[in-house]
C-alpha cells in the first residue's frame, strides 16, 4: 500500500493501519524499574529531526522517505514542537472562523489549496530494541494529519490531533540504522472538526516514542469500582486483556501496604472486595495502586502500575452526586498552552497549573476542547480535580451564517459519523481508568443532530460509570437526550433562574461562564449564590484558565501580531492567569467565591457553614485576627470541629470597647495555605479632625491665587485650577489637576459599545472649561471655588472647591448633579499628574489586589503597598487597571517627599499612564516611557462586568448614581 494524498481530504479516511486504542499503560521490565519510573521498554524519539517545509503537495519531495535519500542539507527541527514556532509559516489565532476564511471558499471535507506540509526524518539503531519484543511507534499528538514510513515502506496514516497514533513497525526493523519518515499535513478533512478557539498550528507537538512490548504482555485493562448504598463496602473490578499469559499476579496496595492480591493464569476478570474503603473525591483524592506482574515460562516479563480511585459518580433523583453527595463544580476551562511552546506543555507547567487551581479552590477542570496529555489526568487523580474529558470536536464555523444548513457538521450527515466515533473511542479507551474523569463530553459548539446522539449512545454503551455532557443541544433540541446534563454557556443569572423554575428534568451546569477577558469577572458571586438556591444548579466552569499569548522577540503577542489574517486579535486573552502563569488579580475573587466555608460574623459570634462534602473543619486551623485602623493588634488560633455540610458557631474572642475602626479577619488554614476567609468591619463613628490654627497668607492677582503657609505654598490658576503644590520646597504637581469622568476601556467595555455610550464623558474629561468663581479668605484657611462647564452636556455644571489650611492640608470637595438623570457616567473623580519619582504607594483600603465595586468580595480592608510601575496590570491589551475600592488613606512616596490623602471612602489608582494613554495603546510596549505618576481619586467608577465579552454590561447596581455625585477628601505633603 502507498500513501494516497486524496485521503487528506476524505472524511471517511482517518485511520490506515493505526493500532486500536487502549488504556494508557505504563509498562516496566521489573519492579525496580517501576519504582524508579524509568522503563527500558520505552525509547524516546524526542529531539532534533531533519525537516523540510513545503507550501503544498506540489512542493513535496516524493522520495524523501526512501532509505537511501540523503537529507544532510535539510534543516533541523525540535520534536515535540510546532512548525510555526520554529521559523516556518505563521502561527494564526482565530476563534470560530476557519483559518482559510476570506482566502479560499471551500465546503466541509475539502482542504484549502494552500496546505503546508512538514516532512520529518529521524533514525534509530536496532540495538536499542529489546529482544523478544514487538515494536510500536507512538505519536502522542500531531496536528492535523500524518503519514508514516519506515525505511521507505509506507506504514500508515492517521488523523485526530489530540489522541495517540500508534503503529506496529516490528516487521520493518532491520539491522543497524532504521529511518523514520513522516509527513505532517497542516490541514486535512479532520481540520473541519478542529475549529476550537485557539491558535492554529501544525506539527508533531507531543512526545514520540518507541514502545517495546514483550510477547506475553498486558494489552489493555479496564478498571471499575462499585460501592454499596452506604459507601462502606467496595468492589474493585479488573478486566484485563493479557496476551499469552502463564501467570499474572494482581496486587492492590494503599500507601505502599498490600491490601490484597490474586493470581490468574488467563485474561479473566477479577474482583477485590474492600471494607470501609478510602474513597476518591476532589477533596480526598485517595488512591490505591494496582500492580500487575505478567509472567511467561521464564519468569517476570512485565510490570504495570495503575492508580485506582474508588468512587461513584451518578445522577440520583435528578442531581449529580459524588459518593452519594450533591456535587458543585467550582470549575475552570483550560487550554493546554505555554507562552513559549504553544500546545506543547511540560509536566512541570501542568503540575504548576493543577496546584494553583487547588490553592484557589478550583475543584473541576474541563479539557477544553480536546483530550489532554495523559499526565494531566494523572495529576488530577493525584491532587484531586473533577474532570470533564472532551472529545476533539468543534465545528463552530460551519453553523455560522456563512454556510447553508446542509453544510453543518457533523449534524445528521452519515459521512461524518465514523470519524467522530473514532475520536470518541480514542479518548475513552486511553482515559477510561482515571477516577478524576467523571464526565465524558462530546465536544464543543458543534450544533446538534443525530451523529452526536449516536456518539452519546456509543459512550453510554462503553461506560455506565460516568455521565454524558454536551452543550450544543441548546441550539438544536431535536435530540435532547444526547446530554444527561442541561449545559449552557454564558447564560445570565436571571435567565438561569427562569429556566430552572420551568425545567426540572436534568441537572444544570454552565460549561462556560464568567468570560475572563482582560479586566473582568465582575459580579461572579451572583452565580455562586445560585448553588444555594437551586439544587439542580450544580456550578460551572469559568472561561478560562490561561491567556493564550506567545513570546516573540521578547514580548507577548496575541492574534494578528504575526501579521496573520484573518485574526481575532486579543480574544485569546481570557485567562485567570497570565501567559507566564502568574495569577491575575481576578484570581483573588475566584478564590473567595469558590471557597467551601461561609462565615457569618457579628460582634458576639462567628458562624461557620461547612460546605465541604467530606471534610471536617478540624483538619484546618482557624486564625482570628483583630485589626485596628488596619493593623493587627490581637490574634488567636483555634481548632473548630464542624462536620461536612454542617454549621457551627463559636464565640468571637475579642471585645471592642472604644470608638475606633476595628475589623475581624478570619482565615481557614492548612500548611500555611489559606483556603477560606472572611472579614467583619465593626461599625464606628469617624472622629472629626480639628483643622490647623496656623495662619495662611493669600496672594492674588488677575491670573492666580497663591496660598502660603509654614513650609508650603499652593498656586491656583484662575483659568486651569490647581497647578502647584509645594511642600518643604518640593513640587508635587506636574500639570493642572482636572476632573475626570472617563476610564480606559476594558475588553468588556469595548464589546458593549462603551465608547459610543460614554463618549461624551471622554470629551468632558479632556475639554471641560474651568471657571474661577471666587476666593474666600480666612485667617487660618483660604477657600477657592471653581465651576466646570462640561461640553456636550448642556447647562450642567460641576462644582469644585479647594480649602487650604495653615498646616498645608488641602480639603477637596467636588459635586455634580446632572439635569438629565438617565446619563450614566463611567467614573467621577480628579486626575493628579505627579512627578514620576512618586513611585511607592501605601494605602489603607481594600486589597491586596486590584479590585472594583463588582469584584471586591475577595478583597479585605487592610494596609497594603505597591510600586506604581507594578500596578499596571499586564493584561494583553492595555486597559483600565490598578483600582482599589473603599480607600481611606493613601501615602505616595517620592525621592524626598510624601503625599498623604485621606477620606471616608473613595477609590484610587496610581499608574504611570493617563486613562487616555491606556485607551490608545494596543500593546504595553506602545505605552509612552514613564514620565509621570497619574493618581486617580474617584468617588466611584463603574464595575468591570464579565458575564460575557460580546455585549454584557455592568450590572445596574454597580453603576454610578445617575442623580448626584460627590467626592470629598484631603491631601497634604509630609
Amino acid at each position: 500500500m502507498e500513501m494516497n494524498n486524496e485521503w487528506v481530504q476524505d472524511p471517511k479516511v482517518f485511520n490506515i493501519n493505526r493500532e486500536k486504542a487502549h488504556a494508557s499503560i505504563h509498562r516496566y521490565a521489573s519492579l525496580e524499574e517501576m519504582h524508579t519510573n524509568k522503563s527500558s521498554y520505552i525509547y524516546s524519539l524526542n529531539g532534533k529531526w531533519k525537516f523540510h517545509y513545503a507550501n503544498g503537495f506540489n512542493q513535496l519531495i516524493k522520495d524523501f522517505s526512501n532509505k537511501d535519500y540523503n537529507s544532510d542539507n535539510w534543516d533541523e527541527i525540535n520534536v515535540p514542537g510546532h512548525i510555526q514556532l520554529q521559523g516556518y509559516g505563521t502561527p494564526m489565532y482565530v476563534n470560530q472562523i476557519y483559518p482559510w476564511s476570506a482566502t479560499e471558499q471551500i465546503i466541509p471535507g475539502e482542504i484549502p489549496e494552500h496546505n503546508p506540509i512538514g516532512s520529518y526524518i529521524t533514525y534509530f539503531d536496532n540495538s536499542v530494541i529489546k529482544d523478544n519484543t514487538d515494536v510500536y511507534i507512538t505519536f502522542k499528538g500531531v496536528e492535523s494529519a500524518m503519514a508514516l514510513w519506515v525505511d521507505g515502506i509506507f506504514v500508515g496514516y492517521s488523523e485526530d490531533t489530540f489522541t495517540p497514533s500508534r503503529f506496529n513497525i516490528t516487521s520493518l526493523i532491520e539491522e543497524g540504522k532504521n529511518k523514520i519518515a513522516v509527513n505532517v499535513y497542516r490541514f486535512s478533512s479532520g481540520s473541519w472538526l478542529e475549529d476550537q478557539d485557539f491558535w492554529r498550528f501544525s506539527g508533531i507537538f507531543r512526545d514520540v516514542e518507541l514502545e517495546m512490548v514483550p510477547h506475553t504482555h498486558l494489552e489493555d485493562v479496564k478498571i471499575l469500582t462499585h460501592l454499596n448504598d452506604t459507601y462502606d463496602h467496595a468492589v474493585v473490578e479488573v478486566n484485563p486483556t493479557v496476551i499469552h499469559p502463564t501467570k499474572v499476579i494482581y496486587t492492590l496496595k494503599y500507601n505502599d501496604e498490600i491490601i490484597t492480591s490474586q493470581i490468574k493464569e488467563d485474561s479473566t476478570s477479577l474482583q477485590f472486595e474492600l471494607d470501609h474503603p478510602h474513597l476518591w473525591s476532589a477533596e480526598k483524592p485517595h488512591l490505591y495502586t494496582l500492580i500487575i506482574e505478567v509472567m511467561d515460562e521464564e519468569g517476570l516479563v512485565e510490570c504495570v502500575s495503575q492508580q485506582v480511585g474508588v468512587r461513584e459518580f451518578k445522577i440520583i433523583n435528578g442531581i449529580m452526586c459524588i459518593n452519594g453527595q450533591r456535587i458543585i463544580f467550582h470549575g475552570v476551562n483550560r487550554h493546554e498552552f505555554s507562552a513559549y511552546t504553544g500546545r506543547h506543555v511540560s509536566y512541570e507547567e501542568t503540575k504548576q497549573d493543577i496546584l494553583n487551581m487547588k490553592a484557589h479552590n478550583i475543584n473541576a477542570l474541563r479539557t477544553s476542547h480536546y483530550p489532554n496529555q495523559s499526565f494531566v489526568y494523572d495529576l488530577c487523580d493525584e491532587y484531586g480535580l473533577y474532570v470533564i474529558d472532551e472529545v476533539n470536536l468543534e465545528t463552530h464555523g460551519t453553523w455560522s451564517e456563512y454556510f447553508d444548513k446542509e453544510h453543518i457538521i457533523p449534524d445528521n450527515n452519515p459521512e461524518w459519523l465514523d470519524i467522530i466515533l473514532d475520536r470518541a473511542n480514542s479518548m475513552y479507551e486511553r482515559d477510561k481508568n482515571h477516577p478524576s474523569i467523571i464526565i465524558w463530553s462530546l465536544g464543543n459548539e458543534s450544533h446538534g443532530g443525530k451523529n452526536l446522539y449516536e456518539m452519546s449512545q456509543f459512550l453510554r454503551n462503553k461506560d455506565q460509570s460516568r455521565v454524558i455532557h454536551y452543550e450544543g443541544i441548546f441550539h438544536d433540541r431535536s435530540y435532547n437526550e444526547t446530554s444527561d446534563i442541561e449545559s449552557q454557556m454564558y447564560t445570565y443569572v436571571k435567565d438561569i433562574e427562569k429556566y430552572l423554575t420551568t425545567h426540572q428534568d436534568k441537572p444544570f451546569i454552565l460549561c462556560e461562564y464568567a468570560h475572563s477577558m482582560g479586566n473582568s469577572n465582575g459580579a461572579l458571586f451572583k452565580y455562586i449564590d445560585l448553588e444555594k438556591k437551586y439544587p439542580l444548579y450544580q456550578g460551572g466552569f469559568i472561561w478560562d484558565y490561561i491567556d493564550q499569548a506567545l513570546y516573540h522577540d521578547g514580548k507577548l503577542c496575541y492574534g494578528g501580531d504575526f501579521k496573520e489574517r484573518p485574526s481575532d486579535y486579543d480574544f485569546c486573552g481570557n485567562g485567570l492567569v497570565f501567559a507566564n502563569r502568574k495569577n491575575t488579580p481576578k484570581m483573588q475573587e475566584v478564590k473567595y467565591c469558590y471557597q467551601y466555608v461561609d462565615f457569618t460574623i457579628n460582634e458576639q459570634e462567628i458562624e461557620l457553614d461547612n460546605r465541604y462534602l467530606f471534610t471536617d473543619l478540624k483538619e484546618y486551623t482557624l486564625q482570628i485576627d483583630l485589626l485596628c485602623d488596619g493593623y493587627v493588634i490581637k490574634s488567636q488560633n483555634v481548632i473548630v470541629e464542624c462536620a461536612p455540610q454542617h454549621t457551627t458557631t463559636i464565640k468571637n474572642p475579642f471585645v471592642i470597647e472604644d470608638n475606633k475602626e476595628y475589623a475581624l479577619n478570619i482565615y481557614l488554614k492548612k500548611d500555611n495555605q489559606v483556603y477560606a476567609y472572611e472579614q467583619y468591619i465593626y461599625d464606628y463613628e469617624p472622629q472629626t479632625v480639628k483643622n490647623s490654627s496656623l495662619p495662611v497668607k493669600v496672594v492674588e492677582d488677575y491670573l492666580n491665587v497663591g496660598v502660603v503657609g509654614k513650609d508650603f505654598n499652593v498656586i491656583f490658576s484662575k483659568q486651569k485650577g490647581l497647578v502647584s503644590y509645594r511642600y518643604h520646597q518640593e513640587e508635587y504637581i506636574r500639570v493642572p489637576v482636572k476632573p475626570n469622568f472617563f476610564r480606559a476601556s476594558t475588553n468588556n467595555d469595548v464589546e458593549n459599545k462603551y465608547g459610543y455610550r460614554y463618549g461624551e464623558w471622554l470629551t468632558a474629561s479632556l475639554y471641560a472649561k474651568c471657571q474661577f468663581v471666587r476666593v474666600v479668605k480666612e485667617e487660618t484657611s483660604c477657600r477657592i471655588e471653581y465651576t466646570y462647564d462640561l461640553p456636550r452636556l448642556g447647562d450642567e455644571q460641576l462644582y469644585l472647591t479647594y480649602t487650604v489650611y495653615g498646616d498645608g492640608k488641602v480639603e477637596v470637595d467636588m459635586s455634580y448633579q446632572p439635569l438629565a438623570s438617565n446619563i450614566e457616567m463611567p467614573a467621577f473623580g480628579l486626575l493628579f499628574q505627579l512627578y514620576k519619582d512618586m513611585e511607592h504607594v501605601s494605602y489603607y483600603g481594600f486589597g491586596p489586589e486590584e479590585n472594583y465595586i463588582d469584584r471586591n468580595k475577595g478583597a479585605m480592608l487592610g494596609r497594603y503597598d505597591y510600586n506604581v510601575t507594578d500596578n499596571c496590570t499586564p493584561y494583553l491589551y492595555p486597559q483600565e487597571c490598578g483600582n482599589r475600592t473603599h480607600v481611606k488613606e493613601v501615602l505616595i512616596h517620592g525621592e524626598n517627599k510624601v503625599l498623604l490623602l485621606e477620606g471616608d471612602d473613595f477609590e484610587m489608582s496610581a499608574l504611570h499612564y493617563t486613562p487616555y494613554e491606556l485607551e490608545n495603546a494596543r500593546h504595553h510596549d506602545e505605552l509612552p516611557k514613564a514620565y509621570q505618576t497619574v493618581l486617580c481619586i474617584n468617588e466611584k467608577q463603574m464595575g468591570v462586568a464579565g458575564d460575557d465579552t460580546w455585549g454584557a454590561k455592568t450590572h445596574e447596581e454597580f453603576l454610578l448614581d445617575k442623580n448626584k455625585h460627590h467626592l470629598h477628601f484631603v491631601f497634604k505633603g509630609e
